[in-house]
């Protein structure tokens, strides 16, 4: 029963992102999304908390990231999160490519209230999740071991230290939540938004590991993700 509300009011989070864009063009949509995804970035490096110095190390070595400049949170009892954004992955010179675009769904079950806007940042600390995300879309967790820390003032982030995970996540947000963490979240390919941006056949795994396709407005974004 808990499962089944989970997916219908994730569908309602789905239905509402797309009634909110379906007004917009698909590829001013993904350019906002990049130019989004580029301040969120920038957010994350030029605060001092003991978090954000986390975020900047933990991008050092990445071998990616995944950037929701404007997941929404909502619940009552039923919890549900949605978001659109970007995935941007080094090459094996250390560069980093151009983004992919994804949306997240993620759903919980509990004693949880409240709604909330926030930027997530997922830092891919190894190959192996990469290439999850890339060839097989779906969950978070399982055999991807992640961990979710909180950038925010009075708000600690000591689960981020977890050396061993493949998936370091890290969010600022307002609002007032209380509940689920992205254990279980959904990723999904958004190819409607990387063919607008880029053309015919782009796909996440075109883009990312193929390496077919640019585009010079994500430029900055790279460059932000670039830690001297």
């Amino acid at each position: 029963m808990a499962k089944a509300f989970t997916w219908v009011f994730l569908g309602f989070v789905a239905l509402g992102l797309s009634a909110c864009a379906k007004n917009i063009p698909l590829k001013s949509e993904a350019e906002a999304l990049v130019d989004q995804a580029r301040w969120t970035v920038e957010m994350f490096k030029e605060r001092n908390d003991e978090p954000d110095q986390a975020f900047r190390a933990a991008l050092k070595d990445a071998s990616g990231i995944v950037i929701f400049p404007g997941a929404v949170k909502g619940a009552f009892i039923v919890g549900a999160e949605g978001g659109n954004g970007v995935l941007v992955a080094r090459d094996d010179t250390g560069v980093w490519g151009y983004p992919a675009f994804y949306t997240l769904g993620a759903g919980s079950f509990g004693l949880q209230v409240g709604a909330q806007s926030s930027e997530i940042v997922l830092v891919l600390r190894t190959q192996k999740a990469l290439q999850a995300i890339i060839n097989n879309q779906g969950k978070l967790g399982g055999n991807i071991q992640m961990t979710m820390g909180q950038v925010g003032a009075g708000i600690g982030a000591a689960t981020t230290t977890n050396v061993g995970a493949d998936i370091v996540g890290f969010a600022h947000g307002a609002g007032v939540y209380a509940g689920a963490s992205l254990e279980g979240a959904v990723l999904a390919r958004r190819n409607d938004l990387n063919q607008a941006y880029y053309g015919k056949g782009a796909t996440p795994q075109t883009i990312v590991f193929d390496q077919r396709f640019a585009n010079p407005q994500a430029d900055p974004l790279r460059l932000s993700l670039a830690i001297n």
